[in-house]
């Protein structure tokens, strides 16, 4: 069986043409086309761009180049006499200079760090961002599925009803029932339409909150697959095996411990930054000048630029004396930063085995409560079918009949209800263990 989401009514040979996507189907669509994906990705290309620069911060030397060259009007010094003269010159050169730090508070290797694990927290993100998008998908497909069926037990009920109007007309008709029992069929009927009216436009609204949340095409007709909906339900879980589990590799606590690392990384870069700073810079320049207008005895450009070539190295310490306590105030953030990123580890690791345990209280629960809804589905309907017979012989009344009807549906309604959460419960606690959505 599929459905489809349309203003007008899908023929049969349209239904065939559409792809029946089925729940796997529906979180890959969504999945690929989330907006919020993309944006996690962005944000893993700039963790990706740092954890370069981090890297070629920490092999290699910055090198920088400058040419120059200009007209100097005025008092000026010959380069060569080292003397003030009053002559128009020109001046032009050429430099080359590289510098790496040889200690720097260990900055460069502790952003090495963080930008590494920045990443990671980037990639875990991303998983996490993927698998809201499923259980999102999963909840919204399930709910298109109950009210679809809802739909389908409804007008099968009201097709029942028209038969029962049928069958009270006639035994009126031979004086086996009043007038007043045509009209409770009448009203039974109506009933029964109006519950079918009502689940159908439920069905819609699903439908449509389904197509939002995959991103579909308004244009384009989504259909899904309403018969291999559950594929499989799991015996139960330990709740401690899985509380352990969660807390070593569920994503949420991984980046709360993540950022905890990061945050002492970077106390630990502050409180280097109090010490002295050495670095290494070495050097390549050379230059030319002349008189323009002045018949001088002036060398070559080309000698001129080999004569005045020189070469330097040169060690640089700079020793932090007073800046206004702006270290020492930067180190007192970094370490209540750090107390800030602990405390949230720990709060996340015990909101993680809080929601664990309530999932797998949840997950038993639901399987508690399906198992009992399938009993009381099954009698309920053996109680229906009995009234029914009761009805066509005259031996109960109208108003008993719809009672047990009523009962009836109920007990139907119940039962898809209570197995299609415990699914998405057992989905949760599976999730928890190590198995994504998408994969169950």
């Amino acid at each position: 069986m599929v459905i489809g989401l349309g203003l007008a009514p899908v023929m049969p040979a349209q239904a065939r043409m559409a792809r029946v996507m089925t729940l796997r189907d529906c979180m890959e669509y969504a999945v690929s086309n989330s907006t919020k994906v993309r944006i996690q990705q962005a944000e893993i290309g700039d963790a990706q761009i740092a954890r370069r620069n981090a890297l070629l911060n920490v092999f290699t030397p910055s090198v920088s180049g400058n040419a120059y060259a200009y007209y100097n009007f005025g008092r000026s010094i010959d380069p060569e006499t080292n003397t003030y003269v009053t002559e128009t010159s020109f001046h032009n050169g050429y430099s080359v200079g590289a510098g790496i730090d040889l200690f720097n508070g260990f900055s460069a290797v502790n952003n090495l760090k963080i930008s590494k694990t920045s990443l990671a927290i980037g990639q875990t993100q991303e998983k996490q961002v993927e698998a809201d998008i499923c259980l999102a998908v999963m909840e919204a497909y399930c709910n298109v599925v109950y009210y679809k069926r809802l739909c389908d037990i409804y007008e099968a009920q009201a097709l029942a009803a028209e038969s029962m109007l049928k069958k009270v007309e006639k035994q009126e008709e031979i004086g086996q029932k009043s007038r007043a029992d045509v009209v409770q069929a009448e009203a039974d009927l109506a009933d029964r339409k109006y519950d079918a009216i009502n689940a159908k436009n439920m069905y819609n609204d699903q439908l449509m909150n389904l197509a939002d949340l995959m991103f579909w095409p308004v244009e384009q007709e989504l259909v899904i697959d309403t018969e291999n909906v559950i594929p499989g339900l799991a015996g139960d879980l330990s709740a401690d095996e899985v509380v352990d589990f969660a807390l070593a590799n569920n994503p949420a606590v991984k980046i709360a411990g993540w950022k905890a690392d990061n945050a002492r990384r970077e106390l630990s870069t502050a409180r280097w930054q109090l010490l002295p700073r050495l670095s290494l810079n070495t050097g390549w320049s050379t230059s030319y000048f002349n008189y323009p207008g002045q018949d001088l005895n002036i060398d070559p450009y080309m000698d001129q630029l080999r004569n005045h070539q020189g070469e330097y190295i040169q060690f640089s310490m700079s020793i932090p004396i007073y800046d206004r306590l702006q270290k020492n105030g930067n180190v007192a953030r970094k370490r209540n930063a750090a107390r800030k990123m602990a405390a949230e580890y720990d709060q996340k690791r015990r909101d993680v085995e809080s929601e664990v345990r309530r999932a797998v209280q949840d997950c038993d629960g639901a399987a508690t409560a399906y198992t009992q809804a399938l009993k009381k589905a099954r009698v309920q309907e053996e109680a229906y079918q009995l009234n029914a017979k009761k009805m066509e012989q005259g031996l109960i009344s109208s108003i008993e009949y719809q009672t047990a009807t009523n009962n009836f549906l109920k007990a139907q309604a119940d039962e898809m209800n209570s197995l299609l959460k415990y699914f998405i419960k057992q989905a949760v606690v599976r999730y928890y263990n190590g198995v994504e959505y998408i994969n169950q």
